[in-house]
């Protein structure tokens, strides 16, 4: 067999110090050996050295390709190069083929003999580059092996520049600072916070030696150069700890400082060395001269209160006897004095300065209510105005609402109009919808004729606000083909090579009502500046205008489908002017993006929650976004609806499914939102798809909030218990607890504090009567398994309690979840 004879000779001549080949052997076989045998002579001679000096099998028994190895000796001489090595590949099957990738090669290789070649007509190949070798059945590979060459940083370098990097190394910090927390991307993005929320800062801090240190968290308001300074405890294993908390909206900054604490580390072998009875006379004066040092050191600080009383201990322990000085220099009270002078010897400062975005209370607790202006007149036969939702505002604050959110209220476009359930052909009164933003009468900084003038808009705000609520709009970028812009800047568009407008697209899907702008587009010929420039200006100055007409919140409509550097400027300007403007971010899309979209500053985003049904998959999505480090930049906002989603769940679960998911959205999150028609169990989809029969996207709807079955009730009560707890305001605190039922779902929200605590049980199947014995974490409030807790039923009233850590709950579909506030004080 010709392969196995080539196999064998070839792993002759690489792996043995010398070969001996019969006479006559090439011409024996059945086939001319006499081109392989002089190849294999060829490949020897190239090999650095006159001998190996080393030789082994890399491989074990059941690799599919052997790797044989030697090493040459390595050449003498000033200038010799490093020994060079034979490897060696083998297939052992006679059969199959074989394949090693050039990585796994490399990597077993020794010494770093890297750089693999092969020799061709007896000259040396350039180094392999292939990402794999394939052996055919016995064959075999022999490449020359030989060290890359290292990288050098440091070349000729005169005694100056040596000294330089000297000095450099010694200015180098001594106490290093490590792990820095809580941060997103290390700084490069802003934490969020909301105003009056705590920021728990961690870091490793350590440094050489035994001495002593001390750290603190510095923090500033980005308009302000004055640090406050925060001292850090140490927690264990080199990790410290401080809290501050942020007093006002806007951008802030943070670092951690740390120091040798020159006096503490006195401080601590003197006391040792009195404790052990040694005599410290010698240590006593080096105390004195300590703080006479430090006391001037101290004294360009501004603190008079702290100097005097540093001065007046100088003056005391200057003039006292040992036994006098020991008794001041070991006192409490002098190490609480030294500790707020700070003589920060060796201080080193954590990189970069990390950010914190503190923004209103609405960014993290708000309930939100959406409903489109023009149903709002009682009839499908009238276009509805702003002053018949100004009608609807305490019905709407009544049930609790915070925030009052409309889709577009923008002039509409008439070409291409789409119909009724999104028919390509509109008749004569159809509405159209709302996102084809554009006509004659204006674009996005103008108002549909029919919903009323600009001085009646600005009543509805200045009515909401009078009724407790905040409105807040739409911010669609795309634009009706009726669109001033296009007539005024068509450099702004995307243009087909026909000549005509690019319509929005998502194949198979076409949007003929809707065109996007090119945020990128390229500038006219003879401008300095890209067309891109002017557009992205204008779509600042639409949020400018709105922000200017009372509105600072606003929900953008797919921003994941527009470039990343826009939002992360657009929100910078925006809030650089307002800095209580929020940005609700609409983008159902891949998780990586949710999260980006968050880091660049939207202050809330839809979430999966609307698709989260069952037990397991909504334990795993609230544990991801509930916890640093999701939780530092994201705030989940749990919509149960959306003109573009009816959830299957609510098409096919009636009203006690309408229950079930305004009970887990009002509890879970801080945020949550519905749009009208919820509150009456409105779920008719068009057949086979997430989409509302009859949408209110392209007609105008009457509703009937006295429909029986409505939830109207409910919805208020779960907005009032969310007032009166803190635990619910937040996403965040979330614990969820054995239930033995798939279809039971058991949680705690609790305050970091855990003066409030909530217990929710739900039962998750919206078609039956659910049960299961729950495990109550009794553990997390100091109590044992047979303990009691004061249990406060928030649905009905009752007050009880509650005895040992198993109890068993049951709920019908009627009444699908229980509320508790559990305490261990009544």
């Amino acid at each position: 067999h010709e392969a196995m004879v080539l196999c064998r000779m070839r792993c002759a001549a690489a792996g043995s110090d010398g070969w001996l080949v019969p006479m006559n052997y090439e011409q024996g076989q059945h086939f001319d050996l006499s081109a392989d045998i002089k190849a294999a002579n060829t490949f020897i001679a190239k090999q650095a050295g006159d001998a190996p000096s080393e030789s082994r099998v890399l491989t074990g028994a059941d690799a599919p390709v052997t790797q044989l190895w030697r090493l040459g000796q390595p050449e003498q001489g000033r200038r010799a190069k490093p020994a060079a090595g034979v490897v060696t590949l083998v297939n052992p099957d006679n059969n199959y083929p074989a394949t090693v990738s050039v990585a796994s090669v490399r990597a077993r290789l020794p010494g770093g003999h890297l750089q693999l070649q092969t020799i061709e007509g007896g000259v040396l190949s350039p180094p392999l580059e292939t990402q794999a070798i394939t052996l055919p059945p016995a064959g075999v590979a022999l490449y020359i092996a030989r060290t890359t060459t290292p990288v050098i940083t440091i070349g000729r370098v005169t005694r100056y520049t040596q000294q330089k990097v000297l000095s450099a190394a010694m200015a180098s910090p001594r106490v290093a600072i490590e792990a820095v927390t809580p941060s997103v991307d290390n700084g490069r993005f802003a934490l969020k916070r909301g105003l009056g929320e705590s920021v728990t800062v961690e870091a490793d801090v350590f440094m050489d030696g035994h001495d002593k240190i001390a750290a603190a968290v510095m923090w500033r308001a980005a308009d302000s150069d004055t640090w406050t300074s925060v001292p850090m405890t140490f927690v264990v294993n080199d990790r410290w700890q401080a809290t501050f908390t942020p007093e006002r909206v806007g951008l802030h900054f943070f670092v951690v400082e740390a120091w040798h604490d020159t006096f503490s580390t006195y401080h601590n072998e003197l006391s040792k060395k009195h404790a052990a009875g040694i005599d410290v006379t010698l240590e006593l004066e080096e105390g004195r001269r300590l703080l006479a040092a430090i006391q001037a050191e101290a004294g360009r600080k501004p603190d008079s209160d702290l100097l005097d009383r540093l001065k007046a201990l100088v003056g005391t322990i200057k003039t006292a006897d040992d036994a006098e000085a020991l008794q001041h220099l070991l006192a409490p009270a002098t190490v609480q004095l030294l500790g707020k002078i700070e003589t920060r010897h060796f201080a080193s400062r954590s990189e970069p300065e990390f950010k914190v975005n503190v923004e209103r209370s609405a960014a993290q607790f708000a309930s939100w209510y959406e409903l489109f202006p023009r149903s709002q007149s009682g009839s499908t036969q009238r276009h509805g105005t702003f002053d018949d939702v100004i009608g609807r505002l305490p019905f709407i604050r009544d049930m609790g609402f915070d925030v009052l959110y409309f889709p577009p209220i923008h002039p509409i476009g008439r070409k291409n109009r789409k119909g009724r359930n999104n028919s390509l052909v509109a008749q004569d009164n159809d509405p159209g919808s709302p996102y084809a933003i554009g006509a004659a009468e204006g674009g996005h900084d103008a108002i549909h004729p029919e919903l009323g003038t600009l001085e009646d808009f600005r009543r509805l705000v200045a009515a909401a606000h009078e009724h407790g609520l905040e409105i807040a709009l739409d911010f669609a970028i795309q634009c009706s083909p009726d669109h001033p812009w296009l007539r005024d800047h068509p450099e702004w568009f995307a243009w087909r090579a026909d000549g005509s407008i690019r319509y929005a697209e998502n194949p198979p899907k076409k949007y003929e009502d809707i065109v996007n702008v090119d945020f990128y587009a390229p500038g006219v010929r003879g401008a300095k500046e890209s067309a891109s420039t002017g557009l992205w200006m204008a779509l600042r100055d639409v949020v400018l205008f709105w922000c200017n007409e009372g509105v600072r919140t606003f929900r953008v409509d797919n921003p994941h489908t527009k470039p990343l550097p826009f939002w992360e400027w657009l929100i910078a300007e925006v809030q650089g002017r307002y800095l209580d403007a929020l940005f609700l971010s609409e983008a159902f899309t891949r998780p990586k993006m949710m999260y980006r979209l968050a880091k660049l500053g939207f202050s809330q985003s839809y979430t999966y929650f609307t698709w989260r049904e069952h037990k397991q998959e909504l334990i795993d999505y609230l544990v991801e976004i509930s916890q640093p480090p999701v939780s530092d930049r994201f705030r989940p906002n749990f919509f149960v609806n959306t003109p573009d989603i009816n959830p299957r769940f609510l098409q096919v679960s009636g009203r006690p499914g309408f229950l079930i998911r305004a009970v887990l959205a009002t509890t879970m999150a801080g945020l949550w939102g519905m749009y009208n028609g919820f509150e009456l169990c409105e779920g008719t989809p068009v057949p086979g798809k997430e989409d509302y029969l009859d949408s209110e996207k392209y007609e105008i709807r009457a509703w009937d909030y006295n429909r029986p079955g409505n939830i109207i009730a409910e919805i208020t009560q779960l907005n009032h218990i969310r007032r009166n707890n803190p635990a619910l305001q937040t996403h965040k605190g979330i614990r969820f607890h054995p239930a033995d039922n798939d279809n039971v779902l058991a949680y705690t929200k609790a305050t970091p504090e855990r003066d409030n605590v909530v217990l929710v049980v739900v039962n998750l199947d919206p078609h039956a009567t659910q049960g299961a014995w729950l495990e109550l974490p009794l553990w997390e409030f100091g109590l044992p398994d047979d303990g009691a807790l004061h249990a406060e039923d928030l649905l009905h009233g009752h007050r009880f309690m509650w005895y040992g850590k198993r109890q068993f709950v049951q709920l019908e579909p009627g009444q699908p979840y229980a509320i508790w506030r559990v305490s261990i004080n009544t």
